[in-house]
């Protein structure tokens, strides 16, 4: 994808504190550039999304949260689209707030047609995913979709909007390219070398991974660099089936 000048990939945190830092966004600035990592709060990661809409240059974010609901959900809840989604959504205090209210419709968890064919770990109403669904939509993509940013694939940008913003889940990611998509995450010497593999892997694949930042990778027992690595790579090129225009899509 050579049109894909900058690519982000971000590790998203919908930790109650407003990801209190835990964020990780990997930055790639072409295919030869050395990636660089920061760190950032739900606000700081919107913030360098609106910036990154202002520069005049194409950006991809990359994203590991879910962006939308399956379409047996949203017909519990009498929606339809995924802008009605996220209204509905956004119409609860909080992540909390918004599931006790969902399981008083309906407490079947169905996953959405990517998840069933990019075999994400869980659907996203999941009791371990759910508040990363509600603060990506109602805290990220809503403010971006009025700022006209491009939301891949539910909502079309601004004329000349060069700014993409799009789920992706890095499990399925290493599942698609064929390397470790397990194992990688927690202590022991194991899973360090794990995440040597795949570090080693993305390097072969192109990533510019400085020493100190490959270092903090593999030291990294929560997973959480390695995933923000992988979805700096480019996503692959695929065709979405008509119901990724209401639910989303894994990139």
């Amino acid at each position: 994808m050579e049109r894909w000048l900058i690519i982000h990939g971000v590790d998203f945190s919908g930790a109650e504190s407003g990801g209190a830092h835990k964020i990780r966004i990997a930055t790639r600035h072409g295919r030869s550039s050395p990636v660089q990592v920061e760190r950032a709060d739900r606000k700081g990661l919107l913030d360098r999304i609106r910036a990154s809409a202002a520069d005049g240059r194409p950006h991809l974010w990359r994203v590991d949260a879910p962006m939308g609901l399956a379409i047996p959900t949203l017909a519990e809840a009498g929606l339809q689209g995924w802008t009605g989604c996220a209204e509905w959504m956004a119409g609860f205090a909080g992540a909390r707030d918004w599931r006790g209210g969902l399981r008083t419709l309906t407490r079947q968890e169905p996953r959405r047609v990517c998840d069933h064919e990019l075999r994400t770990p869980m659907p996203p109403t999941n009791l371990r995913v759910f508040k990363q669904t509600w603060t990506f939509v109602c805290e990220i993509l809503r403010p971006l979709a009025d700022a006209g940013v491009r939301i891949e694939p539910v909502r079309p940008g601004a004329p000349g909007m060069q700014t993409v913003i799009c789920e992706s889940c890095p499990a399925s990611d290493l599942q698609r390219r064929g390397w470790p998509h397990k194992g990688y995450k927690g202590t022991g010497d194991r899973p360090r070398e794990v995440r040597e593999e795949i570090l080693s892997r993305a390097v072969t694949a192109g990533l510019v991974v400085p020493e100190s930042v490959g270092e903090q990778a593999i030291a990294d027992e929560e997973g959480d660099l390695i995933d923000a690595l992988v979805l700096a790579l480019e996503p692959a090129s695929t065709v979405v089936p008509k119901e990724a225009l209401i639910e989303g899509w894994a990139y």
